[in-house]
């Protein structure tokens, strides 16, 4: 990953400040929402060695579709939301999510 798509809360902390330094509107919640759906997507454009699924939120949930639009995974938060996970323990989610993954695409 980098520094675009924080990885612990020390870069997501960077990240904001980036954001405020660019006189831009951002919180704490809407860096790691995006940092945890770009991390998965990230991880199953990796896995797929290119772009055919997407990753979008379905509330507290990451839905996965693939390229004809047929939902192909969803990823539910261990605590009440991924935000809490990343704070909880970011290595262990990312960890998580890169199992999931593997679960996913292998079970086509």
């Amino acid at each position: 990953m980098s520094v675009e798509v924080p990885e612990n809360m020390e870069e997501v902390a960077m990240q904001l400040a980036q954001h405020q330094v660019r006189g831009e509107q951002a919180d704490e919640t809407t860096v790691i929402r995006n940092a945890v759906r770009d991390i998965l997507q990230a991880y199953f454009d990796e896995a797929l060695e290119g772009h055919y699924d997407d990753v979008n939120w379905s509330g507290e949930d990451l839905v996965i579709t693939d390229f004809m639009g047929k939902e192909v995974g969803k990823v539910t938060p261990v605590a009440a939301t991924f935000v809490m996970d990343f704070k909880n323990d970011a290595d262990a989610l990312m960890e998580r999510l890169e199992e999931v993954t593997t679960k996913i695409v292998g079970g086509r």
